[in-house]
């Protein structure tokens, strides 16, 4: 049988263990970590026993105290509104949308809570500062698609474009060229006089035949004079802004391939009051950071 080995120094075993004429110690654990081992089993049995803890299929366990976080995030929800009702919102569900922009001290609170709805269901296509991009409309620019009246407004926040809403704002605009209305070099004309509308140069030759060509094909929805129309969400092509890029090969595409815009109806996710603060934020943006 072999003896246990004792290092010459301290006089305690080792464990047999050896590195480079080192030899490990046969080092007990401290008493100190199987009290806090102990003690954090203790707890967790706690919490199993109080709390709810365990997931049981389409439920869990709701442990002796009952406590519910959810329940609490919705009572405190409903505090918050309560509060603010009694503060101000109820002045807004009552008031025009004119007197609410001309009461400076309504507005405050107004456009905060405008903001926050806002960026948490906007933002993600709109962007944080409105500004849009590409597919997505400037909201700070006011070149308005289907009106910039807050009722206007309103109304597309509610029901959306394109959307599954049953009274949904309907809008697409044709492949002109995909499916054989426009030969190739009348559409490259017609994008040409469309740029010149917006102060982008081009041949002359080509401006005058893409003007006949807008004339024979586009005016029923952009209007005689391409300032769009708010009744079919045709956009305004006389000014600097463009919903899906200004270049040559953009509006080849929107010309070429059509296309059709998508927003989500918001009535079924938003309160009135909600809709109603979103439509004054957006309706007062200035483009200015937000």
């Amino acid at each position: 049988m072999e003896l246990e080995k004792r290092d010459r120094v301290t006089g305690r075993t080792t464990t047999g263990h050896e590195w480079n004429g080192i030899e490990e110690l046969e080092t007990p654990i401290p008493r100190v970590v199987f009290f806090f081992l102990g003690a954090t089993v203790l707890f967790s049995l706690i919490c199993w026993v109080l709390y709810p803890t365990w997931p049981l299929g389409s439920t869990f366990t709701r442990g002796l105290t009952g406590f519910d976080q959810r329940n609490l995030v919705t009572e405190q929800v409903a505090k918050a509104d309560a509060e603010r009702a009694s503060a101000w919102a109820g002045k807004v569900e009552t008031m025009s949308y004119a007197d609410i922009e001309a009461d400076p001290a309504l507005m405050q609170p107004v456009k905060e809570a405008g903001r926050t709805l806002f960026v948490d269901n906007c933002a993600v296509c709109h962007g944080v500062s409105a500004t849009g991009g590409p597919g997505f409309p400037n909201l700070t620019s006011k070149s308005w698609l289907w009106g910039g009246e807050p009722e206007a407004i309103e109304e597309t926040i509610k029901v959306g474009i394109n959307s599954t809403n049953d009274d949904t704002r309907v809008s697409q605009m044709m492949a002109f060229g995909r499916d054989g209305v426009l030969a190739p070099e009348q559409i490259s004309n017609v994008v040409t006089y469309v740029r010149s509308l917006s102060g982008a140069e081009g041949d002359a030759a080509r401006i005058d035949a893409g003007k006949e060509v807008f004339a024979a094909n586009c005016v029923a929805c952009h209007g005689d004079n391409a300032k769009g129309s708010h009744d079919v969400g045709a956009p305004d092509l006389t000014d600097h802004f463009w919903i899906y890029g200004g270049d040559v090969d953009s509006v080849y595409t929107s010309v070429y391939s059509g296309r059709q815009g998508h927003m989500p109806h918001w009535d079924a996710r938003l309160s009135p009051l909600q809709v109603k603060l979103l439509t004054v934020y957006v309706h007062t943006l200035d483009g200015a950071p937000q």
